[in-house]
């Protein structure tokens, strides 16, 4: 448990929030950057002094689950609420800012979730086998430290949770949807909510490490239509997995 904890300790990481959603890593002075070509994930780390640790990292996301060692683990206590649906193609991806008021608790650690995000295909895998489609919900406690709930959604039944965010996702670039409703990001959780953990870092520009990591283990069903809306906007928005080094990855257990 004191590893586990000490895990947590993240001090100093110096991130603004801002910087937990996709589009604003190329913004502001900063390199502009892709998921294809030129300025593909091969290219991030040569980009810009700012993203050298996309290259230089030993500490990066995603990875390919695996190997993962079972421990007793603090259950992911989810306190969210509901917020209006406002959504934004920043053009990396569809984003949903949070309004203030929801959180998650693991062990003696709240975070905050700021806003929540898609990539296609997912970015992390299972044994080598990846998802349509991966949920990121991103948090961040009061000193600064990220935590991202990764939500692996595949081909299935219908979602009517996801129906509302998945009928209204803006088509072009640059462009917000206010949809005029409210939606829980709690209804967009597996009833299951034990995770893997491990140690690693933004899966975008900059690539800033010491974020902390839960994916659920249960996948999520999206029916072939909902997971078509999203594909048919964006072409490919992940980042390849990325080398493990010697990082452990926890697989929680019942208490």
């Amino acid at each position: 448990m004191k590893r586990f904890l000490r895990l947590f300790s993240v001090l100093g990481l110096g991130l603004a929030l801002s910087m937990s959603a996709p589009a604003l890593a190329g913004e502001k002075g900063n390199a502009h950057w892709s998921y294809e070509g030129e300025h593909g994930p091969e290219h991030w780390g040569g980009m810009s002094k700012e993203f050298e640790k996309c290259s230089k990292g030993a500490r990066q996301s995603p990875i390919d689950i695996t190997g993962a060692a079972v421990e007793k683990s603090p259950a992911i206590d989810f306190a969210y609420k509901p917020t209006k649906l406002k959504l934004w193609n920043n053009g990396h991806t569809v984003q949903v800012n949070y309004e203030t008021g929801s959180f998650i608790t693991v062990g003696k650690e709240k975070y905050q979730l700021a806003q929540f995000h898609f990539h296609n295909p997912s970015e992390h895998t299972l044994g080598n086998k990846p998802f349509a489609i991966e949920l990121h919900l991103v948090h961040k406690n009061a000193k600064g430290a990220l935590a991202v709930v990764g939500i692996l959604l595949e081909e299935g039944a219908e979602n009517l949770a996801y129906k509302a965010v998945f009928a209204n996702l803006p088509k072009n670039a640059d462009t917000k949807i206010d949809a005029d409703l409210s939606i829980n990001a709690e209804t967009l959780l597996p009833s299951d909510r034990t995770y893997y953990r491990y140690d690693g870092s933004l899966t975008t520009p900059p690539c800033s490490e010491g974020v902390n990591w839960f994916v659920l283990k249960t996948p999520i069903q999206l029916s072939k239509e909902q997971l078509a809306s999203y594909n048919g906007i964006f072409k490919k928005t992940n980042r390849p997995v990325q080398p493990l080094h010697d990082r452990k990855i926890q697989e929680a257990a019942a208490k």
